[in-house]
């Protein structure tokens, strides 16, 4: 069944999880007023589900089943479900902001391509857990929270040797029905109002980390799991337009001892799987990534438009404005080009599923993550400086300066002073608010460090194949010695040595 938004918040109402925000216990997180915008989010990729301009986009076939399934949980089968994965994240996310929960599904297709190795390797157990798992998700329209990102501690210390122990988040017990695990993931997205949590390993592990190598499913409300959240967007506040309406939480999930039955465990201890699982969902995040923030620039761009019209400039005879739009666009379009790339050049896996392309995958993500600022930066330039100078909103009502507010938020005389004023605040929320400040460090650090991106590239790319071809070359002639590397000597010429140059005598010297 696809639910829609409405559907997707009374059904969270059947869990009661520990979640505090702000210092206090969330006693609905359904009603609290802190989560709205983040509900808001999350609904939109239910009902987009079912709008007749949206629904053959959000909806997907999964080959097996021949079952209908939202996009966002959908095991790729194709080329094409890369494309329209990107393309829907993209949808979403310019409606939205961020979406969210494009990260279930790529965690269930790294999922789905692990346990299938795993099975090869005599495992086969995992497999069949995961499938009926997957199933199950799929048949209930649920939303995952993906719980990866470990607390870490010490970073030069490996998650076994740790003087925190639950910087990690392991097995610290096995009984006959299951596994006990115990602790902490420190940035799960839409932690508070997911129906169950996937946890990951969030690295390649060695041997001594054997217990830290864990995947499996818990449901919000399970008995020892904590959230520590912060609220979504900027619930409440009158200037924030957009981001009051929708936003996004994280959260810090702490897991005391808790029960896993065997059903939900995809990966207990087989630690020379982990590094597969963790690289492979890193190339599905970080494609939908670029969907997102593609989204997110489309909002910039739109917004960059209205402010340049509002002002009364002309691209066309306004250079420097027309150029700066040209750089704008260029950027947003530059690395969703890498993410098409990336699904045109995909890649099936044996499981049967497909995933992007790694290289033009993470490309794109480094692209954006650099790249995050400058868009910030451009929509800044063409927007002008009302964007920080305009007073709140309370003041658009205030007889006592109403007069004065709309002599600075006039523009053109055809264009309405209080829509320069509400795109102004947008552009606000967007770029130079709290949530601005979010999304840059998203971009920076989401789906793992810039560092992360650049060690995959050189990881996986084909930098012995390009080797070989300089090889082939020079063994075809193409590359002949010179007369300054004879005998592999720069700047040597012949076998016995080149003769000390002959000085000009000091008569015919220019000083002489």
């Amino acid at each position: 069944m696809l639910m829609t938004a409405e559907q997707y918040r009374e059904s969270l109402r059947a869990y009661t999880p520990r979640v505090f925000i702000d210092g206090r216990n969330v006693d609905s997180i359904v009603d609290d007023p802190a989560l709205q915008p983040g509900l808001n989010a999350i609904g939109v990729t239910y009902d987009f589900a079912h709008e007749a301009s949206t629904a053959g986009l959000m909806r997907a076939t999964q080959a097996d089943t021949g079952k209908t399934v939202n996009r966002m949980l959908h095991i790729n089968d194709t080329h094409d479900d890369l494309l329209s994965k990107l393309e829907a994240v993209r949808l979403l996310c310019r409606a939205s902001g961020c979406a969210q929960r494009y990260l279930a599904h790529d965690a269930l297709n790294a999922i789905f391509q692990a346990t299938h190795r795993l099975h090869q390797d005599g495992r086969t157990e995992y497999r069949d857990r995961f499938l009926e798992y997957l199933a199950r998700v799929q048949r209930e329209d649920l939303t995952l929270g993906i719980a990866m990102t470990d607390a870490k501690g010490d970073r030069s210390r490996r998650p076994h040797a740790q003087t925190r122990a639950d910087s990690y988040v392991r097995v610290v017990e096995h009984r006959a029905d299951g596994v006990i695990i115990r602790g902490t993931k420190a940035i799960v997205t839409a932690a508070p109002y997911v129906h169950e949590f996937l946890i990951m390993p969030c690295r390649s592990m060695g041997e001594a980390d054997a217990d830290f190598a864990v995947c499996c499913a818990v449901p919000l409300d399970a008995e020892g799991v904590t959230i520590v959240a912060r609220p979504a967007g900027r619930p409440g506040e009158e200037a924030a337009g957009f981001s009051a309406r929708y936003g996004q939480s994280t959260g810090v999930v702490h897991f005391e001892d808790v029960f896993v039955p065997h059903d939900r465990v995809f990966l207990d201890g087989e630690w020379e799987h982990s590094g597969f699982l963790t690289t492979t969902y890193a190339s599905h995040h970080r494609h939908s990534c670029i969907g997102a923030r593609a989204g997110f620039g489309d909002l910039l761009i739109g917004a960059g438009v209205h402010m340049i019209e509002s002002n009364g400039l002309d691209p066309q005879s306004h250079g420097h404005v027309r150029e700066s739009m040209v750089e704008l666009i260029r950027l947003v379009e530059g690395f969703f080009a890498c993410g098409v790339s990336a699904s045109v050049y995909g890649l099936r896996d044996p499981a049967g599923n497909y995933q992007p392309e790694p290289v033009y995958a993470n490309i794109g993500k480094l692209l954006l993550a650099n790249q995050i600022y400058d868009l910030h930066r451009l929509a800044h330039y063409v927007s002008g400086g009302l964007v920080v100078a305009l007073p709140g909103p309370g003041e658009d009502h205030n007889p006592s300066t109403a007069a004065i507010m709309e002599t600075v938020t006039a523009g053109r005389d055809d264009i309405p002073a209080g829509h320069r004023a509400r795109v102004a605040r947008l552009m606000e929320d967007l770029t130079a608010s709290y949530t601005g400040g979010w999304y840059s460090l998203i971009s920076l650090h989401g789906g793992g460090s810039p560092e992360a991106m650049k060690r995959e590239i050189y990881r996986q790319y084909p930098l012995e194949e390009r080797r070989e071809l300089v090889g082939q070359l020079m063994d075809r002639g193409v590359y002949r010695p010179t007369a300054s590397t004879v005998g592999g000597q720069p700047g040597r010429c012949c076998s016995s040595g080149c003769r000390a140059p002959v000085l000009p005598r000091e008569k015919d010297s220019p000083a002489g």
